[in-house]
């Protein structure tokens, strides 16, 4: 049984529909994910403030790890 021919315009609206009804009936989805993007720029943001360009051995790391 083959595949109905279908164009772009009609597959974009199909997809559209699809993601739209995903996102209505499963709103979790995209709390989880706008939650997730918030907790990765945070991280980011701490990674940044504390980069102050001054680094240490791994001598001295794993030194302190095992004290």
């Amino acid at each position: 049984m083959g595949m109905p021919e279908m164009s772009k315009t009609e597959l974009k609206e199909l997809m559209k529909e699809a993601v739209m009804s995903i996102l209505t009936e499963r709103k979790d989805i995209l709390e989880d994910a706008v939650s997730e993007a918030i907790l990765d720029m945070k991280l980011a943001l701490a990674i940044e403030e504390g980069d102050t360009g001054e680094y240490v051995s791994e001598e001295h790391v794993l030194s302190q790890l095992s004290a």
